[in-house]
This record gives structure tokens, C-alpha cells and sequence, in this order.
């Protein structure tokens, strides 16, 4: 038992555990609103670049690696096992990895697996440039003409063949690896990108709107140099190291209430995001990959929750999977970040959906962070719109 466990043993512990965060220079302010005890400060700063490279992977609607790094951290051991049934770009399970845990990872877009599992192996620059030298990039022809709004033909022909090279290395982790890169570089704002310009880079928009695109910057999509794209991004996302490979990882895809696979009692921590009602579509923002990947995003049972209570319901089916294989006294950090203007406080209702459940609910940590470079390129001002902090509920199994 850590120290920070120890301090939260009693009700009266709760407030010292939250001070032994305070490493930052400033004092915690607490409040109680409608029962639900707050704690505010700037945890962490999620500056840019300041996480380890191998997490550079853009995914709409993801949280920072200080986040999850902050929990593993201060409630956990080297060897515990963490988990993220929610895992997207699998910010928490790299996370877990590089602090030398034990990595547990679930998501039922079978996209993250193919964008997490990679990160979690060990691969070289040299791997990457060899298995790219043996790949024909002629060998396949254009198979939909409308994805030319995208892609110049000869960047078109390679990705074609590039998909045909990986479908025939499925086991292949160094294909594996080259798949993830080709995944995050399908479309974006630069010549680091296989496209034409297209905005944002964590999401691809409709074929209608890259045309709209095109037009208005007067573009036709260049030719792009498909192999030094994937190295050029190997090489940075390798600038800090590669993890090194470990038995000690599982992912799944399957519905968050429904990990049949993971066994009783046997997580110390859990550090999540679920999907934010119907803020993002997952479906439609990842299409272009899902054609990259050869999914059919139609198979895959995303559903987005329109209602407060729709997804209030679906958090709790979803802690009860988590109290089920959560250890007793384990933790989990149920990030759910702020939607609508502040107008709907996402952690009221995990606190209200944990009621009744196997836990202690110990408060909700508000991280007040300044609004970033991303955020100010959408126009987004701060206390209006966008996110401009991270919510938390703290919860203890019994």
C-alpha cells in the first residue's frame, strides 16, 4: 500500500491525499457543490513536446499523456497492471508501458488496436527502411477514383499497394508498425501527409468537403513521396526510443461493460475516457483510415449516446464491468472533460452513475489548464468554447 492509498483510509484522509499532489507551486481549492467534493489546481501541464515521442499520434479527442503518467504514478507500483477501456490512440496503456506496468487496453473501434499495439513493440529506423525497400509500389491500380480529391494517382497507386504489401504480412510487426505510421499520415495540413492540404489532421473530412477544400486553395493533390513520409515520422516518433516488446500487454475490442476476457480482480488502476455524448463521431471522423485498414466501419458497433441519461446508463454498466475486475482497494480516474459550454458536467452524472456501486467516491479533480496553440488555431476562446480543463472522478473500489 502507497503512501497516498494510506492517507485516503478514512474520510478525513481524503484531503491530505489530494494535497500530496501539490508539486506545482500552488494550493489546491476545495469546494463542495451539490455533495460532490472538488479539488482544483493545474495537476499537470500538458505542454507540447513534453511526453515522450513514441505517444505523437493524432487521434481526435484524446487526453494528454500527463494525465494518465500523473495517476500511474502516484497510485500504482512497477508490475501493477493498468487499464483503459476506452483507450483511443491508447494514450494509457503506452503510458502504462514506458512506467513499466502491466498494460491491459480495450476499445471497440478495432482502429486503436492497429494505432496502440505497434507503439507497444520495439522497432528500429533501419526494420522500418528495409521492409519499405521491398515493397512494389506499383503493383496495384486505382481502385475508387472519387479518393483522387485526396491523393495525387501515383501517391494513390502506392497507398493501393502499400494496403496489398500489409494485407500479406498480417503477423508481420514491422508491417504492423508501417501500417500505424500510414494511418496518421493519410491526411493533414502539410507535406508530411500523403494528401492534399486538409484540415484537421485527427479526423478526415468528407470527400464533398476536401473538394470545397481544394477549390477554395485553388490545389490539386501533389505527389507525395509515400516511403520517406512513413520514415520521416518513424524517426520521430523513435527521437526518445522504442519501448522494448513484453508479454505483459492485452488488448481487446469489445464494448467497455462487456471485457470477458480480463479476469476478476486482477487491475490496480484504471485511467479512461468514454466517448463525450454526441460530440465526436468516431465512425465518420476515421473513414479514411477505416479505408486504409480494411474496415468496415458499418460492422463496427460504435454508438454515440444523444441523451444525458443514455450515457449516464452506459457509464454505469460500464463501472460495473470495472468494479467486477478492479481490485479492492484499487482506483480509477474517470476523465470526462467539459462539453456544451459547461452547460452539462459530464462528472456529475459518473457520480451519480457510481451510486450503489462497489466504490468510494472520493471527489472530482479539476485540472485548470491555459488554452493551447491547437486551441487557439480553431478560434476557440477561452471559457467559451472548447475544453479548458480536464474533470476527474476519483474513485476507490472497496
Amino acid at each position: 500500500m502507497n503512501l497516498f492509498e494510506q492517507r485516503f483510509q478514512s474520510k478525513a484522509g481524503l484531503l491530505d491525499g489530494i494535497r500530496l499532489f501539490n508539486e506545482f507551486g500552488s494550493v489546491t481549492i476545495e469546494e463542495e457543490i451539490g455533495g460532490i467534493p472538488y479539488f482544483v489546481n493545474e495537476f499537470w501541464t500538458a505542454g507540447q513536446r513534453k511526453s515522450h515521442s513514441i505517444h505523437e499520434i493524432s487521434y481526435r479527442a484524446c487526453f494528454k499523456p500527463q494525465l494518465p503518467e500523473f495517476f500511474i504514478k502516484r497510485l500504482t507500483q512497477p508490475g501493477d497492471t493498468v487499464h483503459d477501456p476506452f483507450m483511443g490512440r491508447g494514450t494509457t496503456p503506452v503510458q502504462a508501458a514506458l512506467m513499466h506496468r502491466r498494460v491491459l487496453g480495450n476499445d471497440i473501434n478495432p482502429l486503436s488496436t492497429l494505432i496502440t499495439r505497434p507503439r507497444l513493440n520495439s522497432i528500429t529506423l533501419p526494420e522500418v527502411r528495409d521492409a519499405l525497400a521491398g515493397v512494389d509500389w506499383c503493383a496495384e491500380e486505382i481502385k475508387d477514383e472519387k479518393l483522387l480529391t485526396f491523393y495525387h494517382p501515383h501517391t494513390l497507386k502506392g497507398l493501393e499497394s502499400l494496403k496489398s504489401w500489409i494485407r500479406a504480412r498480417e503477423m508481420d510487426r514491422v508491417a504492423d508498425w508501417i501500417r500505424m505510421v500510414a494511418l496518421s499520415r493519410l491526411s493533414g495540413h502539410s507535406p508530411g501527409f500523403f494528401s492534399a492540404r486538409s484540415m484537421p489532421p485527427n479526423q478526415a473530412v468528407s470527400i464533398h468537403a476536401q473538394e470545397r477544400i481544394n477549390r477554395r486553395l485553388g490545389q490539386q493533390p501533389p505527389k507525395r513521396d509515400i516511403p520517406a513520409i512513413i520514415l520521416n515520422k518513424t524517426r520521430s516518433l523513435l527521437r526518445h526510443g522504442c519501448l522494448q516488446s513484453s508479454a505483459d500487454q492485452r488488448l481487446f475490442a469489445e464494448v467497455a461493460w462487456n471485457t470477458r476476457d480480463i479476469e476478476n480482480a486482477s487491475v490496480d488502476l484504471v485511467v479512461t475516457s468514454p466517448p463525450f455524448l454526441d460530440i465526436v463521431n468516431y465512425a465518420s471522423d476515421n473513414w479514411l483510415r477505416c479505408w486504409f485498414a480494411e474496415i468496415d466501419a458499418s460492422a463496427v458497433g460504435i454508438k454515440l449516446q444523444r441523451s444525458a441519461s443514455g450515457w449516464r446508463k452506459m457509464v454505469r454498466r460500464t463501472l460495473r464491468e470495472l468494479a467486477r475486475i478492479l481490485r479492492s482497494g484499487g482506483h480509477i480516474a474517470f476523465e470526462v472533460g467539459e462539453i456544451r459550454n459547461s452547460t452539462l458536467l459530464l462528472e456529475r452524472l459518473v457520480w451519480e452513475a457510481a451510486d450503489g456501486l462497489a466504490f468510494k467516491r472520493l471527489g472530482v479533480m479539476v485540472n485548470e489548464q491555459s488554452f493551447t496553440k491547437t486551441s487557439n488555431c480553431w478560434g476557440m476562446v477561452n471559457g467559451r468554447r472548447g475544453t479548458n480543463s480536464n474533470r476527474i472522478v476519483l474513485l476507490r473500489k472497496n
